[in-house]
């Protein structure tokens, strides 16, 4: 799995003893109304990884086939009896494909509370196009996902 990249934004300003293409650079540019040099944007990149993930009991769910679009992920063991108005948005017309960690479980169903049909989807599943899979309706409107001791 992979991790989330983002970008961080550090402001400073450049202090004595800074490189001399930094220097050269801030030559050619007029000093701030205070004789402080401008201050500079520097991206670094930062690697995020919720410690939650690493026991690969997840699940994450794409809106979209071949794993594109918005991506939810659950992190196990845990139910969600609806779908509707999860995570500020309903999830059951959206998901499409999905991707299930190496401890998980995950089990899917056709209407909210656990009721009828049920698909279940086992450690390091794959699945690019639910809509097929599922059998049913195509929409999953409750789920389980549970981990490996």
């Amino acid at each position: 799995m992979r991790a989330t990249r983002i970008l961080a934004f550090v402001i400073g300003s450049l202090a004595a003893g800074t490189t001399a293409a930094f220097a050269a650079d801030s030559a050619n540019k007029p000093p701030t109304a205070d004789n402080q040099p401008a201050p500079i944007i520097m991206m670094v990149p930062v690697e995020i990884s919720a410690p939650a993930l690493k026991n690969g009991c997840w699940a994450q769910l794409y809106d979209e086939r071949n794993f594109k679009g918005d991506v939810f992920t659950i992190v196990g063991p845990m139910q969600l009896v609806s779908t509707d108005n999860s995570a500020g948005k309903q999830l059951k017309r959206n998901i499409d494909s999905l991707v299930v960690g190496p401890r998980a479980t995950l089990t899917v169903y056709e209407h909210s509370m656990f009721k009828d049909k049920a698909v279940n989807f086992g450690p390091n599943s794959k699945e690019p196009g639910l809509i097929k899979k599922l059998g049913f309706t195509g929409r999953i409107e409750s789920l389980k996902l549970d981990c490996a001791t």
